[in-house]
């Protein structure tokens, strides 16, 4: 049975996340009800993460095993057909071999939050950043982000109900970037690592935001990671400005196209 990697790129306003859900629409089951339309008794795919409501994607990855070998490209242009109206594009297509999984076999996950810092509102890009209107200061923002780098025990950021057997991850970059765009200066956050806890960046975010507002000093944040304590925390963020930006793997199985 032959194994495809998707790259897929979604809108996640319409969808209650990612996952499969029996009353909700979701970016799963817009994509396996695709499939389906090529071959009826096409299996359940498996994606690199599960992204939440609200929260889009410029690079998810996902794999699926098909009953016949279909070229890489009709592959990609059947499914992108049959997806529409949805907002999700098939960007990619590759063969990969049997025991490649998009979540196991990836390395690393790398997430792009947008944060729109002006005070008319969003306009065009309602829905597709976090607006805050009052002025921010990314220099305290940056020297707090730096003590979350590294192998920690991330308890103060990540959601109550977060299922991961371990709080502690390893953060490898949290870069902030001021981007001057004509419709409005945006700070851009990057992260990337191994694997994230459920909320752990938009709590970054919405942690790192206060500072920029100056509510918190950055040594606080220090504070709130060493606290180990979720009610340490700042303001958890929207989901609406975050975007899975890329999945990395040891060989990219997408390189060659």
């Amino acid at each position: 049975m032959p194994r495809y990697a998707l790259k897929i790129e979604y809108d996640g306003a319409p969808f209650s996340g990612w996952q499969r859900q029996k009353d909700h629409p979701s970016v799963q089951g817009a994509v396996e009800a695709a499939l389906r339309r090529l071959e009826a008794d096409c299996p359940p795919i498996a994606a690199a993460g599960r992204t939440d409501a609200g929260v889009h994607a410029l690079g998810q990855v996902a794999h699926a095993d098909m009953a016949k070998h279909w070229d890489p490209f009709r592959l990609s242009e059947a499914l992108n057909h049959h997806l529409k109206p949805h907002p999700v594009v098939i960007v990619d297509v590759a063969e990969v071999e049997d025991s490649w999984h998009a979540r196991f076999s990836a390395h690393e996950r790398r997430y792009l939050f947008r944060l729109l810092n002006r005070r008319a509102p969003a306009g065009l890009r309602a829905g597709k950043v976090w607006q805050v209107a009052t002025p921010l200061d990314v220099g305290p923002m940056r020297q707090a982000a730096y003590s979350l780098l590294g192998r920690h025990d991330f308890t103060t950021f990540r959601a109550s109900e977060c299922q991961a057997d371990s709080p502690v991850r390893t953060l490898d970059r949290l870069d902030i970037e001021q981007v001057s765009t004509p419709l409005g200066p945006e700070i851009h956050f990057h992260v990337e690592a191994r694997s994230f806890l459920h909320n752990q960046v938009r709590s970054f975010v919405g942690t790192l935001e206060r500072v920029g507002a100056g509510a918190w000093a950055p040594e606080d944040v220090k504070a709130a990671l060493d606290a180990r304590d979720r009610a340490a925390c700042g303001p958890v963020c929207p989901p609406q400005g975050l975007y899975l930006a890329g999945v990395g793997y040891p060989q990219d199985p997408f390189a060659a196209l």
